[in-house]
């Protein structure tokens, strides 16, 4: 785990108990401050989540009359609806772009596969796939590298509080959208749930600050929310959004965004979440009609996501749920074995990407021929059936979506393994959902596509195009769960379709470890209430298996990628910890009337972004905290020059040539620079007053709290620095601070390396060695 770049490094007590001071003596920091954003290395800073209240907010809070109030809260439900709008169009654009692409990719070489020529219908389907990739590839390269992967990982480290660069960019946005609508084109195994929640996510952060300066897409009157603490509550309705267009589930959404991606969350913001995702569904719905008259796509109804795999009454009994728990336990084993595998496939990825741009495409376009001979030859192993009498669709299909894939076959017959091989993915898991297909598919048809799905999914993921993992995981295992009610026969009374959604359900429960989101999205992508109890059963047994095995995949993902995120728990350790025995000196603190050359000489040779301000005599009869000031503030202040000659108080008059814009935050990784700040040498003699700039109430710990217990203040309150202060009146009145990187399990650890050999971790299996081990 990498750290962050606004380290805070305290002085220690020199009166410490000598067990603190063997401890200190070895206490060293050697961990990095970048991570990988993308599959690129950047620098991370942390959110200012915390409400500022100094002299001169509340002066500016005092002024604001009720119509600003109203039109503050107007103005945040208008964006909410905006996002919703916004995120619902993108995602119908998505869809239809790529049934319409997959759909003349599918119908040119089912064409020439009527016409026996099978190599030139090869050629044709594997250049295309590989002029999708490459194209989606390149643009991600070398525009927007924080669009690669699903994006999940580094908007779930922007909620927890990680600032990592660009990935709200335009440009990113842009990427996104694009480089996903071609990696999913190209028959690529990767889904386009993560791409949509991050472009959600964008949309959600660009319309929160007001569009982009850079690009001259701005808008002043959306320019309202200048604070990290509101571009929050966007960015969470905004992923909800993302998701809820994904797969037409707006209540699974939300709760996707409540359960896995957000850290912060109260009443308010579910209704706006809701809100949003609400929205989303009318304008997806408006687009149904279209698409189901045939308008829509040349490839199946739009890629509106809907799987009725039944049309009956669901009957279940006693005798079923026996297989259902095998199916939880199974789908608990290959998920956690998905995580491990796709965890040694993203570092050899992360390896190769090194060495330059060239390798990246290189890895892209070797993956994207591999998965088009896969794609193209394996059905060729199948055997041909005869079409059913009773088929409720045209039996064969060419070149459209459809059960019955004509491929190579003679009339009347169809090959089963080419209309799960040679179909886009949504319109595979209709097939293996569709209720009343029993005898459709050869069982070993659905083994060899279970294993290549499964091996095709983990070597997808990680290349340098925008793909998510919600949807292979999802096809994968409606393969395995159909597989097993194969082999189930008659000892079950439930159908093979049935079995599917199960199956989806506990290799998602496996590697996502979700259980509610996860339940609701299904419930809505099968539009059937009764399988409620079904997946609630099989979800619960998936998680409680794959948990003793390792993390959830977004969880590996970004302890990967480096992303300083804090966890819901403090591991056992940090409760033999207080929070003096991980703050490092030296402390750096300024005066309540500072002089204007310190303040830039300190601001030049620390990367610090809070500084504890310190009344002395004769301001205060004894040294007193007066408060925490930000780095950001202090560049406004010497950017402004508004100083004194002599070291006096100026109170709040000091704030009058100032306005809360100059103290906003117009953009996520957007800040000025101490270098760019020209002072003459008259003004660094003179002096500033910071009390009405300063944070009269940051949040503060007593030095011996133990540091499991401020990890939980921390995290919950969404907090970037805080303070600890002595427990001992006699002493200076703060002794360090707390940013996110001390509590980091690396950091921690590597000052003291004793912790190491703790036998207070936790327990798990690993997925080659059965047998319980402490680590």
């Amino acid at each position: 785990m990498d750290g962050e770049a606004d380290l805070e490094t305290p002085m220690l007590n020199p009166d410490e108990h000598d067990y603190r001071q063997r401890l200190r003596r070895s206490a060293s920091n050697a961990t990095s401050q970048l991570a990988l954003v993308g599959v690129n290395v950047s620098p991370i800073e942390s959110l200012d989540y915390e409400i500022i209240e100094n002299e001169f907010f509340k002066q500016d809070w005092r002024s604001r009359s009720r119509l600003q109030i109203f039109q503050y809260i107007l103005m945040k439900w208008t964006l909410c609806f905006l996002i919703g709008i916004f995120a619902g169009l993108v995602g119908f654009f998505n869809n239809i772009s790529v049934e319409n692409l997959a759909g003349v990719k599918f119908v040119v070489t089912s064409n020439l596969m009527l016409e026996k020529k099978f190599g030139q219908a090869f050629g044709v389907f594997a250049a295309a796939n590989l002029a999708l990739t490459l194209f989606s590839s390149i643009i991600t390269t070398y525009f927007a590298p924080a669009a690669a992967g699903s994006g999940i990982p580094e908007v779930k480290a922007y909620l927890n509080g990680v600032d990592a660069p660009l990935i709200f960019a335009p440009r990113t946005l842009i990427v996104n959208i694009i480089g996903s609508i071609c990696a999913v084109s190209a028959s690529l195994h990767v889904g386009k749930a993560g791409p949509m929640l991050h472009t959600g996510a964008c949309i959600a952060a660009l319309l929160g600050q007001g569009g982009s300066k850079r690009y001259r897409l701005t808008c002043r009157w959306l320019r309202y929310f200048k604070n990290d603490r509101d571009r929050r509550d966007f960015v969470t309705c905004g992923s909800a959004a993302g998701i809820a267009a994904a797969f037409r589930a707006p209540v699974g959404g939300l709760l996707f965004a409540l359960e896995e991606v957000s850290s912060w969350w109260r009443s308010a913001l579910l209704w706006r979440a809701f809100f949003t995702t609400a929205v989303v569904a009318v304008v997806l719905r408006a687009f149904i009609d279209l698409c189901n008259s045939g308008k829509c796509g040349l490839f199946g109804k739009g890629g509106l996501i809907m799987f009725d795999v039944t049309s009956t009454t669901i009957s279940y009994h006693l005798a079923d749920l026996p297989p259902v728990i095998i199916l939880g336990i199974i789908g608990g084993v290959l998920g956690s074995l998905y995580n491990f595998l796709l965890h040694r496939v993203l570092r050899v990825y992360t390896y190769i990407n090194e060495k330059g741009s060239g390798y990246k495409l290189l890895v892209a376009c070797t993956i994207s021929v591999f998965t088009s001979c896969c794609l193209f030859g394996l059905p060729w192993l199948a055997q041909c059936r005869p079409c059913p009498t009773d088929a409720s669709e045209a039996c064969p299909t060419i070149g459209r979506s459809g059960n019955f894939k004509k491929f190579q076959c003679p009339p009347g017959h169809y090959n089963d393994l080419a209309s799960l091989f040679f179909n886009t993915n949504d319109d595979t898991i209709r097939n293996l959902f569709s209720a009343g297909t029993d005898n459709e598919f050869f069982p070993s048809s659905i083994l060899l596509f279970l294993v290549t799905s499964y091996f095709l999914g983990v070597l997808s993921y990680g290349i340098v195009v925008p793909s998510g993992l919600f949807v292979p995981v999802i096809l994968t295992g409606a393969t395995y769960g159909r597989f097993v009610g194969m082999m189930m026969g008659t000892h079950s009374s439930l159908n093979h379709g049935l079995f599917a959604v199960l199956g989806s359900a506990s290799l998602l429960g496996g590697s996502m470890r979700m259980t509610v989101s996860l339940c609701v999205i299904l419930l809505e992508l099968t539009n059937n209430l009764l399988l409620l109890p079904l997946v609630m059963l099989v979800l619960l047994i998936s998680k409680t298996v794959a948990d003793t095995f390792n993390s959830n995949v977004y969880d590996i993902i970004v302890k990967l990628k480096g992303l300083p995120y804090l966890e819901t728990h403090a591991e056992p350790y940090m409760r033999q910890l207080t929070v003096s025995d991980v703050v490092s000196g030296p402390l750096q603190l300024f005066n309540g009337v500072e002089k204007v050359g310190t303040i830039v000489h300190v601001l030049k040779n620390t990367r610090h972004n809070g500084f504890p301000v310190i009344d002395e005599p004769p301001f205060s009869d004894s040294p007193v905290l007066s408060g925490l000031v930000l780095r950001a503030h202090l560049l406004v202040l010497l950017k402004k020059k508004c100083f004194s000659p002599s070291r006096t108080l100026t109170g709040i008059d000091a704030a009058f040539p100032f306005s809360a814009t100059d103290f906003a935050k117009w953009g996520s990784g957007r800040r000025d620079r101490i270098e760019d700040i020209e002072l003459t040498t008259e003004e660094m003699d003179m002096f500033i007053d910071l009390h009405p700039f300063t944070n009269t109430s940051p949040y503060t710990v007593v030095e011996t709290m133990s540091l499991a217990k401020a990890l939980a203040l921390f995290r919950e309150v969404g907090l970037r620095h805080l303070l600890v202060v002595p427990k001992a009146s006699c002493r200076d009145p703060v002794v360090g601070i707390l940013t996110r990187h001390d509590f980091m399990p690396e950091h921690i650890l590597g000052m003291h390396p004793s912790l190491r050999q703790s036998r207070w971790k936790k327990l798990r299996l690993h997925p080659f060695k059965i047998f319980w081990l402490f680590r």
